[in-house]
């Protein structure tokens, strides 16, 4: 277990200097979100960002989202969708597979990623919600509490480039 936690923090620290690179937070926060796909072995992911003042997730990087449904995905209500549901509820939302889910969790879309195993967790900086990150798998696959642990600390990392 010590060398699991050598090298989430080792990783951690990875995407921190990736977030403080010079230049355009958007390319850093796509360059941190596809070295989180290639650590988690995703294909599929996004990083949504709080409009707190009216209530939806605003989108910042993504990877493999598909055309048909990238209107749905720019902008997402607070309640919402897994994104909206993870912000909302301020814990991880997770699918073991999109295709066959009928829990209501994910929105009818989410079936155009051709995505199975997803999680969403929220973008918590000190408790306050920042954000939702979220990424999913072309197979069935439930993630586990140190994946989504990690995911977490991940977007707590990022949280604290976005204005509060």
């Amino acid at each position: 277990m010590t060398s699991d936690k050598q090298s989430a923090a080792a990783f951690i620290e990875e995407i921190e200097r990736s977030l403080e690179k010079e230049g355009a937070l958007e390319a850093n926060l796509q360059a941190v979100l596809d070295q989180v796909l290639t650590q988690f072995g995703c294909t599929v992911g996004t990083i949504h960002s709080l409009d707190s003042g009216a209530g939806l997730l605003r989108l910042r990087a993504q990877r493999g989202i598909p055309d048909a449904i990238m209107n749905q995905v720019q902008v997402v209500p607070v309640g919402k969708g897994m994104a909206g549901l993870a912000a909302e509820r301020r814990e991880p939302v997770q699918v073991c597979n999109l295709q066959t889910d009928e829990s209501g969790v994910a929105k009818p879309g989410a079936k155009e990623t051709r995505m199975e195993g997803a999680v969403t967790v929220p973008i918590l900086v000190g408790g306050t919600l920042r954000g939702a990150m979220g990424v999913a798998k072309p197979v069935a696959y439930e993630f586990s509490k140190a994946e989504t642990d990690l995911l977490l600390r991940i977007g707590s990392s990022v949280g604290k480039f976005f204005e509060s």
